[in-house]
């Protein structure tokens, strides 16, 4: 998964302005100020363009993959919220699945906001914050990538009233990531929401600490971003948490697949999430057609 041709081109171009040794030490801040959920402390365009080179990529790749989900479960979207839309990831995303509908961008950071608008200039851009926001603009798709951590779980019960037909909540696939999901997703299914993904389930999680679901998307890295990050191979796995709710029920797969798939000499392991609980399965060759279906199974990936 990368970015649109277009947009990695004008990356490149900013990049470019800003000066490699700048941009290499912006990201290594950036990267450290991630890592330990914190703010770094950059100036507007360091800031920016070290963010568009080493974050949006997989940013945008998450938002992709849980939208496929979305898009295939959901009644056409006319309009679409991007609430902490930073640099635009998410709503580039939404665009390859509800390619008509209407974006309006919700962020107060000039300096991400500007980008954005280079990549979506036909977008709607709201240049205020939503840490304390109660009231947000009714939308048909309320996206949230990466937000609820830096402004707190609360955020989510306002995004919900402001989701006509669905809301998206995706962070970071580690423990913390999947914590702050896991509790907004019980309070908002208690609130009345219908799961859409990725859990075939609206009972509780059966996952007990210190275990956490999540998921990994592949993002194919450029020269650029592998130059900056000193990396040798031409991709990175950006792991996230994330839910997805609607506010009419939708059909749900029979099962989640939570890990990635064990492969061994005829027999492949696949651990899923169900409509019963976690269970882990054993496939073997013998059991010719879901042998085949396992072998292509993938990490995410509704049961074989």
């Amino acid at each position: 998964m990368q970015l649109p041709a277009a947009v990695r081109r004008q990356i490149e171009e900013q990049a470019d302005a800003l000066g490699f040794p700048a941009l290499q030490r912006a990201a290594a801040a950036l990267s450290a100020a991630y890592r330990e959920g914190r703010s770094a402390h950059l100036t507007g365009p360091e800031r920016t363009a070290a963010y568009l080179v080493t974050r949006m990529p997989a940013t945008y790749a998450a938002a992709h993959a849980v939208l496929h989900e979305v898009a295939q479960r959901i009644a056409p979207i006319g309009n679409i919220l991007d609430a902490g839309a930073g640099t635009g990831a998410a709503s580039l995303a939404a665009r390859a699945y509800f390619p008509d509908a209407s974006i309006t961008l919700l962020e107060k950071d000039t300096s991400f906001a500007a980008a954005a608008r280079r990549w979506l200039p036909d977008a709607t851009l709201l240049s205020s914050g939503i840490a304390r926001t109660t009231t947000l603009p009714p939308h048909d798709l309320v996206i949230a990538a990466y937000s609820l951590g830096e402004f707190g779980a609360e955020l989510a019960a306002a995004l919900w009233r402001a989701a006509r037909v669905a809301l998206v909540l995706i962070e970071p696939g580690t423990p913390r990531g999947f914590s702050l999901i896991r509790g907004v997703r019980t309070d908002l299914l208690a609130a009345g929401a219908r799961m859409i993904a990725p859990c075939p389930v609206e009972t509780p999680c059966p996952l007990v600490d210190p275990d956490w679901c999540h998921f990994a998307a592949r993002v194919e890295r450029s020269s650029l971003h592998r130059r900056v990050k000193g990396g040798e191979l031409g991709y990175e796995d950006e792991k996230f948490s994330y839910v997805a709710l609607a506010r009419q029920p939708v059909d749900l797969p029979a099962a989640r697949i939570i890990r990635h798939p064990r492969h061994h000499p005829g027999l492949v392991e696949i651990e899923t999430c169900t409509n019963t609980g976690l269970r882990s399965e054993r496939v073997s060759k013998r059991d010719r057609d879901r042998f085949r279906a396992a072998r292509k199974a993938a990490w995410g990936d509704a049961g074989i």
